[in-house]
């Protein structure tokens, strides 16, 4: 994949402007996934992939919301442990 393609390497970029990056990235998924050719999807996917690990790289102990856990998911169905 040409660097052109992809952008800037996830590493290479400042925190503020992966941020943006993930957004856009997320941002135009779907569309990607119902009208984006084969080769679009792929790209797209490893640019996802990509800027994610990078993320999760910078940011190992993230704050996590109690919803967003299986055990919280429990909870707002009223579903026991």
């Amino acid at each position: 994949m040409a660097d052109r393609e992809a952008g800037r390497s996830a590493r290479d970029l400042a925190d503020d402007h992966l941020l943006r990056e993930l957004e856009s990235v997320h941002r135009t998924r779907h569309e990607t996934l119902l009208h984006g050719s084969d080769d679009a999807l792929a790209t797209h996917t490893r640019r996802m992939q990509e800027l994610e690990d990078e993320y999760l790289r910078r940011h190992p102990e993230r704050s996590q919301a109690a919803g967003r856990t299986r055990s919280g998911a429990r909870a707002r169905v009223g579903e026991e442990g």
